[in-house]
């Protein structure tokens, strides 16, 4: 598996990690990814995940960078707070490697939950800060919040169909060293094993790229993903056989030409 860096901050990632929304897996899909390399496992909250992800982590713990996010319904402080807690207590772990607002809320002042964020990893409970959903403007708000420490990525929608992020938040993430994480990266399956209906000519470019480079579908929309700088992926897999087709994305590249060709195909 390759790595890349996130941010600055001299840990590397996976390129393909392992994400847990509507995750139905169990412990032996979560299991398989850690041991082929995709130890970045990110949960959340309100995916009512944290006690599979927890059950899968035991014995692994050292292995894994464990995200998990809090709710953007639950940015006051004092929630915040709290919610670092229950979900270290359903992880059953000591700490959070990063912590990640799930989406922003105009309710709360920003300055508020990242003062949360920023005692949390004063406290020890949390390695590293995230975001997640955040537009451009919403990232230098809670950029400029920050007094101690800063946010080192932004998990967003990213894949073959959506690429509205490539306008302006991936090269400002780049800039100012966030890392963006793509969820749903295989566009909840569409990419992959079942039926493309609309978009006959991506789909057409999809298989034809997979049959020159020896490839499926599900790791050419992956490795599509890695083609852009700073970008890595967490895709969830809930059977052990997907785990292993999506560690297979990694250690390869795609030429530009065919970058290209799926750029304008799916564009």
């Amino acid at each position: 598996m390759e790595v890349r860096e996130m941010g600055d901050t001299g840990v590397l990632l996976p390129e393909v990690g392992i994400g847990t929304w509507k995750f139905s897996g169990g412990v032996e899909p979560i299991q398989r990814a850690i041991s082929l390399g995709a130890t970045h496992v990110d949960t959340a909250e309100m995916y009512g995940t944290e006690d599979v992800v927890g059950q899968a982590l035991k014995g692994r713990r050292d292995q894994v960078f464990l995200a998990t996010k809090v709710s953007g319904s639950h940015l006051r402080y004092d929630e915040v707070m709290s919610a670092a807690d229950g979900s270290l207590a359903r992880l059953g772990v000591d700490h959070i490697d990063m912590y990640i607002v799930h989406w922003p809320n105009s309710r709360v002042p920003i300055a508020e939950t990242m003062s949360a964020m920023e005692d949390l990893v004063e406290q020890g409970k949390v390695r590293y800060i995230g975001v997640s959903n955040f537009s451009v403007r919403e990232l230098k708000e809670a950029q400029g919040a920050m007094t101690k420490h800063r946010i080192v990525s932004n998990q967003v929608l990213y894949n073959l169909r959506e690429r509205r992020i490539e306008r302006d938040l991936i090269p400002y993430c780049k800039e100012t060293g966030v890392t963006v994480v793509a969820y749903t990266p295989l566009d909840s399956g569409a990419l992959s094993d079942k039926p493309l209906i609309r978009g006959r000519q991506g789909v057409r470019a999809l298989e034809s790229v997979a049959g020159e480079v020896g490839k499926t579908k599900a790791q050419v929309a992956l490795n599509w993903c890695l083609s852009r700088e700073n970008v890595i992926t967490i895709p969830k897999a809930n059977r052990v056989e997907h785990v292993e087709e999506n560690c297979g994305a990694s250690g390869w590249m795609l030429s530009s030409e065919q970058v290209r060709i799926l750029d304008e195909a799916f564009g």
